[in-house]
């Protein structure tokens, strides 16, 4: 095990690179305020150090709300309550121990980012096969709201960060955006998502997204339906899919 000042205090951290790689970003993109404590509680937690974008995003930012929120990218934001105006932290999503734990991991892989529709990103854990995910270890993951499945997107975690920031996601989410979803999801509160009718795997929304009707519900109501129409639909259980 590590202490918090070995995974800190490293010469070479992450932050200045992201934090340029925020700033020449072509995506809408807003940094939420870091909070210090939940911050380092994250890290201690992951055992990563301050070297990897993943230790930069937890105790330098609150999250990332990418393409104007319809991204939620978790950090180390979090005081115990959210708000509308702040985002769980990492630890808060994936239901870390409120004390550092030594024995712990995620079960089925670390999630690390929402969009506004219930895609869910997640880290892979060392043995997603067991967890029922595609993808190798360490390899991110994404729960596709319009297929309830999960899909391999061959990318490491730094890797998927960078592409966020590129504005290379526009083909990626071809099937799941409608005409005017830029402005509705700046609408959205950061703990709600869209309930889409009829549902984004439906062949009616495939063939017409635009005649599609949403509404803002809490993103855990978002979440739970994904995962109760796969079972209904005789899918694989996604199964965890994160707390918010």
């Amino acid at each position: 095990m590590r202490a918090i000042d070995e995974l800190t205090e490293v010469d070479d951290p992450a932050w200045p690179e992201l934090e340029d790689a925020l700033a020449d970003s072509p995506v809408p993109t807003r940094v939420l305020p870091a909070h210090r404590e939940e911050g380092r509680r994250c890290l201690l937690q992951l055992q990563v150090t301050a070297r990897s974008m993943l230790g930069a995003l937890v105790l330098h930012t609150g999250g990332l709300l990418l393409d104007n929120g319809w991204v939620r990218v978790f950090g180390g934001a979090g005081t115990g309550v959210t708000t509308d105006g702040d985002l769980p932290s990492l630890g808060q999503v994936n239901l870390f121990p409120a004390t550092f734990d030594p024995a712990w991991q995620p079960a089925a892989g670390l999630v690390v980012g929402h969009d506004a529709v219930g895609g869910v990103f997640a880290l892979n854990g060392h043995d997603p096969a067991a967890a029922g995910r595609p993808g190798t270890p360490g390899q991110m993951t994404y729960f596709a709201p319009d297929t309830l499945r999960w899909e391999a997107l061959e990318l490491g975690h730094s890797a998927w960060l960078a592409w966020l920031l590129s504005g290379r996601t526009e083909e990626f989410y071809s099937g799941t955006r409608w005409p005017g979803w830029r402005a509705e999801a700046e609408a959205l509160a950061l703990s709600q998502g869209f309930s889409v009718y009829p549902s984004l795997w439906s062949q009616e929304a495939q063939a017409d997204l635009s005649a599609t009707a949403r509404r803002a519900v809490p993103m855990d109501e978002v979440l739970g339906s994904a995962a109760e129409f796969a079972g209904l639909l005789g899918l694989p259980d996604p199964g965890f899919l994160g707390a918010v």
